[in-house]
């Protein structure tokens, strides 16, 4: 379990919040987050409120502890590393229960201090770009927020595509019970939201192509619902393209491998942040997965 269980002493008496400033000599916002999150606990396993008093001389925190299944980094620098995740991985852990995420190989490889520096959805392989401590994180990820860095993205979709496009279309929440999905909206709506395809190549007998996927904001779950909205859904894709029933199904877990293959075509979802290019410290970086999965999937018969 990567979080667990940590024994502190602290003044009895004493808020809470003050505690883990003063005492344990946590910053304000990790402190914030700690409590908000309800992470630090009496001996009653007791969550501690923001502004409640300290009945004891110690508390418990859960603390996170990376822990390796044998990921490694693809590339590492001094600054930075790059890992090449696997589908279906987590980047961060979203609860006490998650029993394993990307974060978990970050913080065994690089220490407490490293962390991730942009997401991609756990079901999409690829790069994931990782800092080494906060400083170097927290530039990474202004280089992706003023979108310094060009980045592509394969795919495999239903059905033939003949044409380079771009799909310029906005975005906005469904605002349907599938309360993740997105939708194409009307320009006076949404957000900006674009997207460059390029297909590679097609499986006749399987009727699907192999494309490179640019996009050029980076919305919730864009690429997908792009694709989705002209009629090419990613393979393995299990909330668009597909029934309600079934999107609901996966999203409270309740699909199984069998039923989900039948609905969306595949086990995973066909997506892989493939390429990525940045500069950092006058240096320009390009770097590619390495993953090969999703080539064999698409020429497996």
């Amino acid at each position: 379990m990567p979080f667990i269980l940590k024994k502190f002493s602290v003044a009895k008496g004493k808020k809470i919040q003050l505690a883990l400033i003063q005492d344990l000599a946590l910053s304000p916002k990790i402190t914030h987050r700690m409590l908000s999150r309800q992470r630090v606990f009496n001996s009653n396993n007791i969550a501690y409120n923001i502004s409640e008093d300290i009945s004891e001389e110690f508390i418990y925190m859960a603390v996170f502890e990376g822990h390796t299944r044998g990921l490694k980094p693809l590339v590492t620098f001094e600054d930075f590393a790059i890992f090449d995740k696997p589908s279906s991985l987590m980047i961060h852990p979203i609860s006490k229960n998650t029993k394993y995420s990307l974060l978990d190989e970050i913080r065994y490889h690089f220490g407490e201090k490293a962390n991730q520096a942009h997401r991609i959805d756990a079901e999409t392989s690829g790069l994931v770009l990782v800092g080494k401590n906060v400083k170097v994180t927290n530039a990474l990820a202004t280089m992706f927020e003023k979108k310094e860095y060009k980045k592509s993205y394969l795919a495999i979709v239903k059905g033939k595509i003949e044409k380079e496009q771009t799909i310029d279309k906005n975005l906005k929440k469904e605002g349907k019970k599938i309360g993740v999905r997105m939708a194409t909206c009307e320009n006076d709506e949404g957000k900006e939201s674009i997207t460059k395809i390029k297909p590679m190549r097609y499986n006749e007998k399987k009727d699907i192509t192999l494309i490179e996927v640019i996009p050029i904001t980076g919305r919730q779950h864009q690429i997908r619902v792009h694709l989705n909205s002209i009629g090419h859904t990613i393979l393995g894709d299990p909330i668009y393209g597909i029934d309600d029933q079934i999107a609901e199904d996966y999203l409270n877990k309740d699909l199984s491998l069998e039923d989900r293959k039948k609905a969306s075509g595949s086990f995973r979802l066909w997506l892989q942040a493939n390429y990525l290019e940045f500069f950092y410290k006058d240096v320009l970086y390009k770097i590619f997965s390495k993953n090969q999965d999703i080539y064999k999937e698409f020429d497996t018969n």
